[in-house]
């Protein structure tokens, strides 16, 4: 049990501060709702409750992630976060629909009267929205904390899109879900503001679509990334600095093999280098503590396997073009 809750203090704290706030939203917008019945609060509500669900998953997920290899698992617990997302998901998915059917209901039965309960309505939203983007922001200090970023303020929500896709996968659900969900605020507010004021009663039905399909939006990129990360998904950021590293040491003559896996958080790096024939294997061990160390130091890195082969005056190394 003291090794259980010693991993839980490692999980993300991003995702961790994200579920605690979602509850608290979701209980405010469930109240809201039981004395309105409006249906813009309905999507907001079942929103913020998958976004409550998802997110504990993932903080618990990723704290799990980090346990160390076993005899059974000697590769660790890595990809665990990923197939946590991929079934968190499921329970967005499920949400996703729900509020879709029920804003469809309300566009084609719209009951033909202004909404009721307007400033509790307004309240509930307009907390939901402010401590959103609360964490939504606290999601853009944690990217700039994964991805190196010194930005702050303006420069730094610019930024953090930029570099979203190196961030780890539990801080990219959270930094996503709260993006939709800072929208699907503002949304809710003005389809109730759109529906109290003029005759335009399934303003709130079109809410509760755009959001059900925002949601949606989520569940196929999460989905996207972290199936790629199940299956085990190479790093061409990391590859490449470590490329650098092996082509600078005067020893290295070529890279014959050179693969980088993301597991979780984590980078597993398996190497193959051609140096001289000659070379002793004293010579060849102090080669591999050396690059072992280089390798080590850069950020993630958790396992390193290094083998050689002797030159054969090939080149066999092509760097990877960028991509798009």
């Amino acid at each position: 049990m003291a090794n259980f809750f010693s991993l839980m203090r490692r999980g993300n704290k991003s995702a961790l501060a994200a579920a605690i706030v979602n509850t608290i939203i979701a209980i405010i917008k469930f109240i809201a709702y039981i004395l309105t019945g409006n249906i813009a609060m309905f999507a907001e509500m079942m929103h913020t409750i998958g976004d409550a669900a998802n997110q504990m998953f993932v903080y618990v997920g990723s704290a799990l992630s980090k346990k160390a290899p076993t005899k059974r698992f000697p590769n660790g617990f890595g990809r665990l976060v990923n197939l946590v997302l991929l079934a968190a998901i499921i329970v967005v998915a499920i949400l996703a629909y729900e509020t879709i059917r029920e804003g469809v209901l309300h566009i084609l039965h719209a009951p033909g009267e202004q909404t009721s309960g307007l400033w509790i309505i307004l309240t509930a939203l307009g907390i939901g929205v402010v401590l959103e983007m609360g964490v939504f922001y606290k999601a853009m200090i944690e990217i700039a904390h994964e991805t190196g970023l010194k930005s702050r303020g303006f420069t730094l929500v610019r930024e953090s899109f930029s570099k979203l896709g190196q961030a780890k996968p539990a801080t990219r659900l959270v930094f996503m879900e709260d993006l939709v969900a800072t929208l699907g605020g503002l949304i809710a507010i003005i389809a109730v503001l759109i529906s109290h004021y003029t005759s335009f009663y399934q303003a709130e039905g079109i809410a509760s679509v755009l959001i059900g399909l925002m949601m949606f939006y989520v569940v196929y990129n999460v989905f996207i990334q972290n199936a790629a990360g199940a299956l085990g998904e190479s790093d061409e950021v990391l590859t490449a600095k470590i490329a650098e590293i092996l082509l600078r040491d005067k020893d290295v003559r070529d890279i014959e093999k050179l693969e980088v896996i993301k597991e979780g958080d984590h980078f597993h790096v398996d190497l193959e280098i051609e140096v001289d024939r000659g070379m002793t294997i004293a010579q060849a061990d102090d080669i591999k503590d050396r690059l072992e160390l280089q390798i080590r130091i850069l950020k993630g890195v958790t396992d390193v396997t290094i083998a050689f082969d002797e030159d054969d005056q090939i080149p066999h190394y092509k760097p990877s073009p960028p991509s798009e």
